[in-house]
């Protein structure tokens, strides 16, 4: 019985150590030391959270402290991340947002469900319920002067190229409408407030606005999120025909960079320093006074490196305003200096990393013209 035991752990080693099975087969996370004996993958202790929420489709069990029959071992061996994965994802829609394990648990769960609960990617030419061109229904938006979340009716149109809301289902005009090719979609489950939160921006007159919206249902929420997504796609592919499809996979939603407190000071650098919530969207720094805003405060450009553009930790020497946390950056532009301090050198750190990034890449000529835009409106 012990030598059975020890052939059945020598050849799960052995499968669990092929390059195919090192990460995840769900979200990529490396070294993955759970797997589901009913669908043959490889997973990470996350996603077999997920997995062991559909027991009629997979059974999971740890590599490390279950025992494996070797039916179970066999069954392993013929399957693998990559066998199944060529099952199950053969037909992915190219904006179909595959999340990774920095992801939300909404998101995670229903690729996790879409994948081997519902089947969505196993046929060519599904019908899928974010692939239409159009989608319509509710989705509790928050009010932007009360904070309080109503129900509203929410319409999406490829035809049309836009997404609107309404106050009232039977209202005939929307309240807002807003084009596709200025919208931004991201998960914000923390700061909503609910696993399901998302949060939808777009530019008005080269302004950030931001819509805060939740739907009790997962699947309803991620729908929506890749249903925006297939509209900007097919939307681009006309605007840009050259383009391959990749191209325009890389402008789709968004997540932003970094999102968190810090203080700032004003222009004249004596004012008192004011503590706000940022948000860096690629080269948008913007900050709100709070982070449920729909509009922010203010917003910096951050340009490139041969543009003039830098970050330093701490700050210029003799520095006169008022500031209770004591980890100082400075943003250098070719026309002034902005200042900003951090509860902790962790917080710190992280900005200037997440600043450095942004300053080490070339600028588009979008970019430039919106650089352009934020020096005339100063």
């Amino acid at each position: 019985m012990a030598g059975g035991n020890e052939r059945s752990m020598k050849a799960l080693k052995e499968v669990w150590r092929r390059a195919e099975n090192s990460l995840c087969a769900d979200c990529g996370k490396p070294d993955p030391d759970w797997a589901s004996s009913t669908l043959g993958v490889f997973i990470c202790l996350s996603c077999s959270g997920i997995h062991r929420n559909i027991p009629s489709i997979s059974k999971v069990k740890s590599l490390k402290m279950d025992h494996w029959d070797d039916a179970q071992v066999q069954f392993l061996d013929k399957h693998g991340n990559a066998v199944t994965k060529a099952t199950y994802e053969a037909h992915i829609p190219i904006y179909y947002y595959q999340p990774t394990y920095n992801d939300c648990q909404v998101l995670r769960e229903q690729w996790i469900r879409a994948k081997y609960e519902r089947k969505e990617f196993t046929k060519p030419g599904k019908q899928l319920p974010y692939s239409d061109g159009v989608k319509e229904g509710i989705l509790w938006k928050r009010g932007r002067d009360n904070g309080q979340f109503l129900p509203r009716k929410f319409l999406l149109s490829e035809r049309e190229g836009c997404l609107k809301y309404f106050t009232k289902q039977d209202a005939k005009e929307p309240k807002i409408n807003i084009k596709i090719d200025v919208i931004n979609a991201t998960f914000q489950p923390v700061k909503i407030g609910n696993p399901n939160g998302l949060q939808i921006t777009y530019l008005k007159d080269n302004k950030t606005r931001n819509i805060f919206v939740y739907h009790e249902s997962g699947k309803e929420v991620v729908d929506w999120f890749n249903a925006i997504r297939s509209v900007q796609f097919h939307y681009l592919k006309v605007a840009f025909p050259i383009a391959s499809d990749n191209e325009i996979k890389n402008r789709l939603t968004r997540n932003f960079l970094k999102e968190g407190y810090m203080e700032k000071t004003g222009p004249k650098q004596r004012e008192a320093f004011k503590k706000r919530w940022f948000t860096l969207d690629h080269r948008r720094l913007m900050y709100f006074k709070d982070p449920l805003d729909a509009f922010a405060k203010g917003e910096v450009f951050v340009g490139s490196r041969e543009n003039g553009y830098s970050v330093q930790k701490g700050l210029p020497s003799g520095t006169q305003g008022n500031f209770s946390w004591h980890y100082g950056l400075t943003i250098v532009t070719p026309d002034r200096e902005y200042l900003f301090t951090c509860e902790t050198e962790t917080d710190q750190l992280d900005w200037i990393t997440a600043f450095t990034s942004v300053i080490n890449q070339a600028m588009t000529p979008q970019e430039y013209a919106i650089e352009a835009y934020f020096k005339f409106k100063s």
